[in-house]
């Protein structure tokens, strides 16, 4: 099965560009162990949500406004795609992604076609 594993986090903790290099070279190993087990089938990170645009329906009419509007503190961050037997073995892949502290993992199956 395919799942996704969604990345939320607070942006705040990474103002520091250190905390922003840690992460990023945390996760490239991750990457890295993905692509070696076989798993891995896609993955990156997303820029800031101020550089966010949302297309929204209302009727028949789409409006189009900066930004995600979040309802909480944590952002979506980045993702991976990966393949593997069930939830369990990407629930493991999950507990393994480095998230900051309050941080979240959201593993969602793809719908199979």
């Amino acid at each position: 099965m395919q799942y996704m594993l969604l990345i939320y986090e607070d942006e705040a903790a990474f103002a520091e560009p250190s905390t922003m290099q840690t992460a990023v070279a945390a996760h490239m190993r991750l990457a890295a162990e993905m692509r070696e087990k076989g798993v891995w089938l896609a993955g990156a990170g997303l820029c800031p949500t101020e550089t966010a645009t949302t297309v929204r329906r209302n009727g028949d009419a789409r409006t189009v406004h900066d930004g995600p509007f979040p309802e909480t503190r944590e952002h979506l961050g980045g993702f991976y795609m990966i393949e593997v037997s069930d939830l369990d073995a990407a629930l493991d892949w999950a507990r393994r992604v480095p998230v900051t502290d309050g941080g979240g993992i959201e593993v969602r199956p793809l719908i199979d076609e």
